[in-house]
């Protein structure tokens, strides 16, 4: 989406889900089993896909691995699937989906081998890319993170509904949620958080219209007020939503099925900028699906925390079994402070665009996915054990001298 920056108010909203929503149940479950090969086997190829629904996961998907220890792992997936789920929370036999009677199945098979001839490494060290095409990346100003406020509001309300439910500061709270930010905006600028919904499965306690009336209260206190930003949320001028539907008592893949790959939306800008429609999780970095994505969001940020602009999307588009991007495109939607066509060209120079080069630039051959599958892919801190690479700003000197070349070229 492009947000027009003349001076008009307008209103935009994001959703988030949390980590036991069933669709997320589903791409931890693939993204941990994606971890338990990678760590056996760093060139692993995986496509796992997940559905999960009352009392059943279900995982299925084509792998190629290269070892005794990788095919050990695969053994292991019932339990990899477990502990995940007890990760999660989904520990109680009460909603008729929990980690230890719960029944896992398994269907892998092999990977086309006539995907793998575009996909092996040539004499020259490159490989291919492992699929066909397109993947947005995105930044702006709104937050310190460069993400957009809305998508960003939203993850962080239901990472602290479960950081709630795990130190029990609510009773009775389950780990299945949704979340909904509306900001209102004046041109590009956010002036005020115009409506929060929140709807977070519980026990039957909470069953009723006192009670609900109740968690209302606590869910303001103890989840919204937390994270919404100073200057922009007023308590006296806002809409709160709070189980709108009056009880959220059966939730979690026992309340809807979740499949892999369902909340691409979320995973990504929560609907500002475009998607180029391909999911992440249980896919190893060899799919530009997956890898590709994540440099386009780390030449957008680098771009917008230089000063090139406020905003910036990213396009890269690529061909099954080529190297090289098909295309790169720069835009600026109208804040930029540099030509767009020349921070192109520049990208190109400065940035690693091939699927190896990629992976080799952000480190992606490890187990460092399960993570991503909760509260976003983006917009995350990177972390000192080699997480979120992706969101490092660490172009900025290059950028800047790449495109001081571009400019005496082209003068």
């Amino acid at each position: 989406m492009t947000i027009n920056n003349e001076q008009g108010k307008y209103l935009f909203t994001s959703e988030s889900v949390s980590m036991g929503h069933p669709d997320k149940v589903s791409d931890q479950v693939s993204d941990a089993v994606l971890d338990a090969l990678l760590e056996a086997d760093p060139h692993a190829r995986v496509a796992c896909e997940t559905l999960c629904t009352t009392g059943l996961v279900m995982v299925a998907g084509e792998v190629t691995v290269n070892n005794v220890k990788a095919v050990q792992a695969m053994d292991g997936i019932e339990d990899t699937v477990r502990a995940t789920l007890r990760d999660i929370g989904y520990t109680d036999p009460t909603m008729k989906f929990d980690s230890e009677s719960c029944a896992v199945l398994r269907t892998i098979h092999g990977q086309s081998p006539d995907i793998s001839r575009g996909v092996d490494e040539k004499e020259d060290g490159e490989g291919g890319a492992g699929d066909q095409g397109l993947m947005f990346g995105f930044a702006c100003r709104e937050t310190d993170d460069l993400m957009p406020l809305p998508i960003h509001l939203s993850h962080r309300l239901v990472e602290r509904q479960a950081q709630v439910r795990e130190q029990n500061l609510i009773p009775g709270l389950r780990p299945d949620a949704k979340s909904q930010v509306t900001i209102e905006y004046e041109g590009n600028k956010p002036v005020r958080v115009h409506t929060v919904v929140v709807s977070t499965q519980h026990t039957p306690e909470w069953n009723g219209d006192q009670k609900q009336a109740e968690l209302k209260q606590q869910v303001i206190k103890h989840i919204i007020e937390p994270e919404m930003p100073k200057g922009l949320y007023d308590p006296k001028n806002v809409i709160i939503h709070v189980n709108p539907t009056g009880q959220f008592e059966v939730g979690g893949p026992h309340g809807d099925t979740g499949l892999t790959g369902r909340k691409i939306i979320v995973d990504t800008y929560g609907g500002r900028g475009r998607h180029g429609g391909g999911a992440f999780s249980g896919k190893d970095p060899t799919k530009v699906d997956r890898s590709a994505t994540y440099m386009a969001r780390h030449i957008a940020k680098n771009i917008v925390a230089a000063g090139f602009a406020d905003i910036c999307e990213v396009q890269l588009a690529y061909a099954i079994g080529v190297a090289e991007p098909i295309s790169v495109l720069v835009d600026t939607q109208g804040t930029g402070t540099i030509d767009e066509d020349a921070l192109s060209k520049a990208v190109r120079e400065t940035f690693p665009l091939t699927p190896k080069g990629i992976i080799d630039y952000l480190q992606l051959r490890r187990p460092i996915y399960q993570e991503t599958a909760r509260h976003g892919h983006f917009g995350r801190k990177p972390t000192t054990d080699g997480k979120f690479t992706w969101e490092k700003v660490d172009k900025i000197d290059e950028l800047k001298k790449v495109l001081a070349g571009v400019a005496g070229a082209a003068s």
